[in-house]
C-alpha cells in the first residue's frame, strides 16, 4: 500500500521557522519526484517545490525562493521542507505528492495532474 504521511506542521509567528516531513513506503522511492503543494483558504492548490529521486534536481516557486529548503534522505524514504522566514501569506495546509521521474516534472513547478500519490496533508499557520 503506498503511504505518504506528512508531519511538521503548527503554528508559528512571522519570521520563524518549520521543518515539514514526508514519510513515504510502498514504492520505489528512488524512481519518484517529490513535490509539495500548499493550499490556503479560499485559494486553488499551488506546488511550491519538488525534488528529483534521481539527482536531486530541485525545484522552488517564486515565492518562496531563498526561504524554504527540499531535501530527501533516499535511506529514510523521506523527505523534508525547511520553511524559514515565514510569512503569513505562508499559511496553507501543505500537501506532499509522489510523481515518477520523467521530463515533464524533474525541475518543473508540481502540477496536480502528474502527480499519482499524495499525503493527507499537515496545517502550517503563521501569525501576523
Amino acid at each position: 500500500e503506498v503511504q505518504l504521511v506528512e508531519s511538521g506542521g503548527g503554528l508559528v509567528q512571522a519570521g520563524g521557522s518549520l521543518r515539514l516531513s514526508c514519510a513515504a513506503s510502498g514504492f520505489i522511492f528512488d524512481d519518484f519526484t517529490i513535490g509539495w503543494f500548499r493550499q490556503a483558504p479560499g485559494k486553488e492548490r499551488e506546488g511550491v517545490s519538488c525534488i528529483s529521486g534521481g539527482d536531486g534536481v530541485t525545484y522552488y516557486a517564486d515565492s518562496v525562493k531563498g526561504r524554504f529548503t527540499i531535501s530527501r534522505d533516499n535511506a529514510k524514504n523521506t523527505v523534508y521542507l525547511q520553511l524559514n522566514s515565514l510569512k503569513f501569506e505562508d499559511t496553507a495546509v501543505y500537501y506532499c505528492a509522489a510523481a515518477w521521474d520523467r521530463p515533464e516534472v524533474v525541475g518543473h513547478r508540481p502540477q496536480e495532474d502528474l502527480y499519482d500519490y499524495w499525503g493527507q496533508g499537515t496545517q502550517v499557520t503563521v501569525s501576523s
